[in-house]
């Protein structure tokens, strides 16, 4: 079946902006909500098992299913799932906001990972499908520069709500989402104009519930410690791509990865993240067990990083539209990689302020040249009519990448040091080990990058 397309755009700046607002709900949900955890237990009389439920139902579900809502999405039309998206993560939000039991609020919670699996994958493919080609490194470094500042500010507003209210201050938190969500769609019903998707091709439910199952297996199994949810899923991992192969009208049409840059740029992804995410995961504590830094202290060490990220996305995706997304994604991953072995070498015997701190900001400025270059590499390499599902991959690719990270990382942290995460531990020597190991992995992903995404399409 000939798969079409319809134009989503009449004005692309408010659909940008429509992208970025329902970014925003997710990005400042998953960054507030582990500060709003001990409120929560405290408000509701949870123990500690329920109140890590509370983030890892939202993180468990989005995962299984992101990229079923980028592949739906071209099924059913962009906007139209994107719309759907938005209104499910805005409703279940106000659910947990006013959840009365810990078991109301995990479910609810959950739903809203269903939510934002059907939101996060749209937002990118309603922006590809607003700009054209030459303009989208743009749109997007404009895209991450507002999610990183959202991100950013959310432990900020999280936290003056939570100081400033009272004991369920911490509903506000989930009702923030609601004036994003509905600012959103008010852009949306302005100014974009539903795409039809693919009407009449069969949704391909066999091959949605493997991948669910393969995600989600991956997940749990990581984040529970489950050998057998691990074993399951490579096995539902192959199983999905033999039915995908043989399906008439797949998700996931395989043929997607015979374009060269579109495979390398997912496997960019799964190296990158990988590395970035693994050693982010574990920085605090090192910086809190081994250099001895209150907490307040590493997030002032973290957020200009983050500003550095914010500044620079924009001129890296105007840059990414005139060399092409290859050059400055290689350029970026190898500044990575340069800082990351320089922690390797400097952490054992560095303070953290004189060496560590001026090595994170040369990382964020990797990044920076990464991120929107990416994801316009991604999405330029896909099909218009299939840029949902590249979407829903690349955010599946990076999902999984940072659930590895911080498992294998872990395991690589106790195999050099049993006791690192305690101040008996020895941490600086342990966090080098660590920083070599994600050197390496972004040092492959520039080659990757180097080698497979030289150039945009014409």
């Amino acid at each position: 079946m000939t798969l079409s397309v319809s134009i989503v755009r009449t004005r692309p700046g408010p659909i940008l902006a429509a992208a970025v607002l329902a970014s925003s709900m997710g990005f400042i949900d998953a960054s507030v909500t582990a500060l709003a955890l001990p409120a929560i237990r405290s408000s509701l009389g949870t123990g500690q098992t329920q109140a890590e439920w509370v983030g890892a139902a939202y993180l468990l579900t989005l995962s299984a299913t992101i990229l079923c809502g980028g592949a739906l999405s071209d099924r059913f039309g962009t906007v139209r799932l994107f719309r759907a998206g938005i209104i499910a993560f805005m409703g279940c939000s106000a659910l947990c906001a006013l959840a009365p039991s810990a078991h109301l609020l995990i479910a609810a919670r959950a739903l809203q990972g269903l939510g934002a699996a059907a939101m996060v994958p749209g937002s990118m493919a309603i922006i590809a499908r607003a700009y054209p080609r030459d303009r989208r490194g743009q749109a997007l470094g404009l895209w991450t520069a507002a999610a990183t500042a959202t991100t950013m500010a959310g432990p900020v507003l999280g936290g003056a709500i939570l100081s400033l209210g009272g004991a369920d201050a911490w509903r506000l938190i989930f009702a923030l989402n609601l004036p994003f969500g509905l600012a959103a769609l008010s852009l949306l019903s302005r100014h974009a104009i539903p795409d039809l998707g693919r009407p009449g091709t069969p949704v391909d439910v066999l091959g949605a519930g493997l991948a669910t199952l393969a995600l989600g297996g991956l997940a749990a199994g990581l984040s529970l410690g489950s050998v057998l949810l691990l074993a399951l899923s490579p096995a539902m991992l192959l199983a999905f791509l033999w039915v995908e192969a043989r399906s008439p009208a797949p998700m996931l049409p395989l043929s997607m990865f015979a374009n060269r840059a579109f495979a390398g740029a997912n496997a960019f992804t799964l190296f990158l993240y990988f590395a970035v995410t693994g050693l982010s995961f574990y920085l605090p504590t090192a910086a809190m067990t081994g250099w001895h830094l209150a907490p307040w202290s590493v997030t002032a060490a973290i957020l200009p990083v983050s500003a550095v990220i914010a500044l620079i996305s924009p001129q890296a995706g105007r840059l990414a539209d005139r060399l092409g997304p290859g050059p400055m994604m290689a350029a970026g991953a190898s500044v990575v990689a340069l800082a990351e072995l320089l922690m390797a070498l400097l952490a054992a015997s560095g303070g953290f302020w004189s060496h560590l701190f001026p090595l994170m900001l040369l990382s964020g400025l990797g990044m920076s040249l990464v991120v929107a270059p990416l994801t316009a590499a991604v999405m330029a390499h896909a099909d218009e009519a299939l840029q949902g599902a590249a979407s829903g991959i690349n955010n599946a690719m990076a999902r999984v990448a940072t659930l590895i990270g911080v498992a294998l990382m872990g395991r690589i942290a106790r195999a050099l040091d049993p006791g690192f995460g305690t101040l008996a531990g020895h941490a600086p020597q342990t966090f080098a080990g660590l920083a070599l190991t994600a050197g390496l992995c972004s040092a492959l992903a520039a080659l990757i990058a180097f080698t497979t995404v030289r150039r945009s399409p014409d």
